[in-house]
């Protein structure tokens, strides 16, 4: 339990550096980045705190989902947010264009370890990837149909908002996940109980675990 707490908290961090990272390079961020600056853009609210709100609304729609929440969950939505403004703080804007590029790369490869770390954990799906989840599970639709028609609106949206839409969002949509594919492995705990081998559905998303796992740990975990 003391490891799988310590590398969660970990992994939320650095996600949430990692974010910094990509967005201060300013070459195009991912497409829930992008709504979340284009919020900002129009209300003058902080990332971190744009981040928590969106997260919590999308939260509200793993209701009619019948999707339930894991402390990874709460914790992404509390903590991945604030640590993105740490990140914005320590790093300053309008760097040079060779140290922006080098960052984009730096800040990918950190978000792919920081997901391994997330995951690996195994305390609960991320509001993003519950949600879609949940519409595969109640539609039948294949993982990536769901998941594509949401990002599509939502990178739609954060463009309408002047969010940044750049060459380092489409190399985001296809690097991230190879690397997560790399990494979640490395760090995956195994829990009493497991009968199957990763590989699965949830295996490749934000938190690898069924939606029926509860807010607390249980020997089941």
């Amino acid at each position: 339990m003391f490891r799988r707490t310590v590398q969660l908290l970990l992994g939320l961090f650095l996600y949430g550096v990692a974010l910094a990272l990509i967005v201060r390079a300013a070459i195009g961020v991912a497409p829930w980045d992008v709504l979340t600056q284009g919020i900002s853009l129009k209300t003058g609210w902080g990332f971190g705190a744009i981040t928590i709100g969106v997260g919590i609304v999308v939260l509200l729609f793993w209701i009619p989902l019948k999707q339930k929440p894991g402390v990874g969950t709460v914790l992404n939505v509390l903590l991945v947010g604030p640590a993105a403004d740490v990140g914005l703080w320590l790093i300053p804007e309008n760097l040079d264009l060779w140290i922006r590029i080098l960052m984009f790369p730096a800040g990918l490869f950190v978000l792919a370890l920081a997901t391994g770390l997330y995951i690996g954990a195994r305390f609960g799906a991320g509001p993003r990837d519950g949600l879609m989840t949940g519409i595969h599970e109640r539609t039948g639709w294949p993982i990536w149909v769901g998941r594509t028609g949401v990002e599509v609106f939502v990178l739609a949206a954060g463009w309408i908002l002047g969010g940044n839409v750049g060459v380092g969002t489409v190399l985001f949509a296809l690097l991230v996940g190879p690397l997560c594919n790399l990494t979640i492995p490395w760090f995956r705990i195994v829990l009493p109980g497991d009968t199957a081998q990763p590989g699965g559905v949830r295996d490749g998303l934000e938190g690898s675990v069924k939606p029926s796992e509860p807010l607390v740990d249980s020997p089941a975990n």
